[in-house]
């Protein structure tokens, strides 16, 4: 009950923030309809065909059968015949400012580059992301303009600089004013208070060892510390997890979101009740660790104008180059990675399959392998390779990522969300590729 009533505390205050900036964007929003789709709504349920959904000031107005829902008279009418509308996603793990081409550290971590990367987002039908951590002043002075409308890309909630601790996680390169690393208790329920005082949205922990680097972990007494605090405060805490043992112990401690799936072993029996016990949420990430060799293994989806379009010229070149694919596909980590991308998959089958929360996120622009906007289909293709249908993929990444971060206002296409919409040339249930297919995409009814 504790941890239902904390949870609603959070959903609340997120999404009073949400609501609120919006709103005001929508003063010379026009109406709009659009007929004839499928509009697949983001429940997971069936589709509903020849469909028409009417748009008022930046909102749904309406949705259902063309037969029953009346299109305002003074509406602009667009046809989607043989078309699909799909909510606009929501990624609830990404990194914004984290590098620029093939740089990274604390000079990426400027407007012009982060609004650039939300402006991708944005062009991908990722119509929200969540920063988990490594954030800036520069993002905060940002976010209300994105929500707001007065500038252009994804709507973005953040989770501060994040907790690290020191020689631990993460390992890249980052401003002091981009990372905090407490070293004892205190220090953490300190950068805690700071980072609320600050105003942000979620509190980021990064506990594990990054594995083969063998960084230093964050201790038992520093998370409890952090998350107690967080708590306090009315913060959800996203946990960066990698082994099983950990991600016990983190829920243990009352961790709200593990903001990776579990890639060392499957998940057993005591995890999936501490996930219940806490009414926590599991955010796979599958395209971590495929991203390590899709572009070397595949060099051909380079061809795709969808794929090519997302890299930064440098980072296409470096993806192009002979050497670079070599190294990659002769890494000695590349069974780990792909021992890790299995497990992840099998992992969040059997999450769903035990009625976990599971949310949508792919840590895009943690690093420049991680593209923002491509990962995000990508990590649709993972999951239905893991044997999830199209429609719960697509859940995933639209209502149930918007309630992951306590977001009531959009995620499905409903009377009362915002105009999140992402309209699609052909049937994503049938081949879930086709969300690559964008015709046209709204942020709260302004095509963008």
């Amino acid at each position: 009950m504790m941890a239902l009533t904390r949870r609603r505390l959070m959903a609340t205050s997120i999404a009073a923030l949400a609501v609120e900036l919006p709103a005001r964007a929508q003063d010379n929003a026009s109406s709009f309809v659009i007929d004839d789709a499928r509009v697949i709504d983001g429940s997971g349920g069936f589709p509903l065909e020849s469909a028409r959904i009417v748009v008022a000031d930046g909102m749904i107005a309406a949705v259902g059968p063309m037969s029953s829902v009346t299109a305002p008279s003074n509406a602009t009418v667009i046809s989607a015949s043989s078309c699909s509308v799909i909510p606009g996603l929501v990624s609830g793990h990404v990194h914004v400012g984290g590098y620029d081409g093939l740089t990274m550290g604390p000079p990426a971590q400027n407007e012009a580059n982060i609004l650039r990367q939300l402006g991708v987002y944005l062009d991908y039908g990722v119509t929200t992301v969540a920063s988990m951590g490594t954030n800036s002043a520069v993002v905060y002075s940002l976010r209300g303009k994105l929500q707001n409308g007065s500038a252009r890309g994804a709507d973005i909630f953040v989770a501060d600089h994040g907790l690290g601790v020191p020689k631990g996680a993460p390992p890249a390169p980052l401003g002091t004013d981009q990372l905090d690393r407490p070293a004892t208790p205190n220090e953490a329920r300190e950068a805690v208070r700071a980072a609320a005082a600050r105003g942000t949205n979620f509190i980021k922990l990064w506990l594990d060892d990054f594995q083969m680097l063998k960084l230093v972990k964050m201790q038992p007494e520093i998370y409890r510390a952090a998350i107690d605090e967080a708590h306090k405060a009315g913060l959800p805490v996203y946990v960066h997890i990698h082994y099983l043992d950990d991600a016990k112990d983190v829920l243990r401690a009352g961790a709200d979101v593990l903001a990776h799936g579990v890639r060392d072993k499957p998940i057993d029996d005591e995890f999936v009740s501490l996930m219940k016990a806490n009414g926590a949420w599991y955010i796979p990430t599958l395209s971590v660790d495929d991203a390590f060799f899709l572009f070397a293994e595949q060099p051909q989806v380079l061809n795709d104008p969808f794929v090519s379009k997302a890299l930064h010229p440098d980072l296409l070149a470096q993806f192009s180059a002979n050497e670079w694919r070599s190294k990659q596909i002769n890494s000695s980590a590349l069974p780990f990675w792909k021992r890790a991308l299995a497990i992840n998959q099998q992992n969040t089958k059997a999450a769903l399959g035990q009625a976990l929360n599971v949310g949508f996120g792919t840590d895009s622009g943690a690093m420049p392998l991680r593209v923002p906007g491509f990962a995000e289909h990508r990590e649709l293709e993972l999951l239905v390779d893991a044997g999830i249908t199209p429609s719960q993929a697509l859940m995933l990444a639209t209502s149930k990522a918007a309630e992951t971060l306590g977001l009531t206002d959009r995620g499905m296409i409903a009377p009362g969300k915002k105009a999140d919409l992402v309209l699609l040339d052909g049937n994503p249930l049938e081949d879930i590729r086709v969300t690559r297919k964008i015709r046209t995409v709204w942020k709260s009814g302004a095509i963008v």
